[in-house]
């Protein structure tokens, strides 16, 4: 039974994550949404809010599972019984980074491999940093992420802008 994990901090999920994940789940019999708990990055959003953003988005998906982990992403695989890694590509830029992961991750699990997806054009420009910094602009989004991340995110940024008022 081949599956995979698909790491990331999925602040929100996207349209081009879901096109990595539509795609990845025809080749593997299970997909796992792995969302990092300890990651370098400040998320907009929180743990529960990112996993019920994921598992609402992943809801008509029977092989795909979402869950939290923390520490080395290969051990996670491990525990999962996964034997690749998904990661999604959208320019040449995001290579190197993810090329040098791969290459620590590949010395660390010799066993596990490191599969690369390149997302589909209309989403190469997509970013869960761009899709928020517009967001925080109140620019519409809905062309980037499914409705109800569009939904929680205006939320967000309207109770943001609430808590702001007054200050200074």
């Amino acid at each position: 039974m081949r599956t995979a994990i698909y790491p990331g901090t999925f602040d929100p999920i996207t349209k081009g994550h879901l096109d990595i994940l539509i795609r990845a789940k025809e080749l593997f019999y299970g997909v796992t949404i792995a969302i990092a708990a300890d990651s370098k990055k400040t998320p907009l959003f929180t743990l529960e809010e990112r996993m019920e953003l994921l598992l609402e988005a992943t809801k008509d998906m029977p092989n795909v599972s979402v869950r939290v982990f923390e520490g080395l992403t290969v051990e996670f695989a491990r525990q999962c019984g996964a034997v690749a890694i998904l990661r999604g590509l959208r320019a040449l830029s995001d290579f190197e980074y993810e090329f040098q992961l791969a290459l620590m991750n590949k010395k660390l699990a010799p066993d596990i491999e490191t599969v690369f997806l390149m997302t589909q054009a209309e989403f190469s420009f997509i970013s869960s940093s761009a899709i928020k910094w517009a967001a925080s602009l109140q620019a519409e989004v809905s062309e980037f992420v499914p409705p109800h991340v569009e939904k929680a995110l205006i939320t967000k940024y309207a109770s943001h802008c609430t808590g702001s008022k007054g200050e200074g």
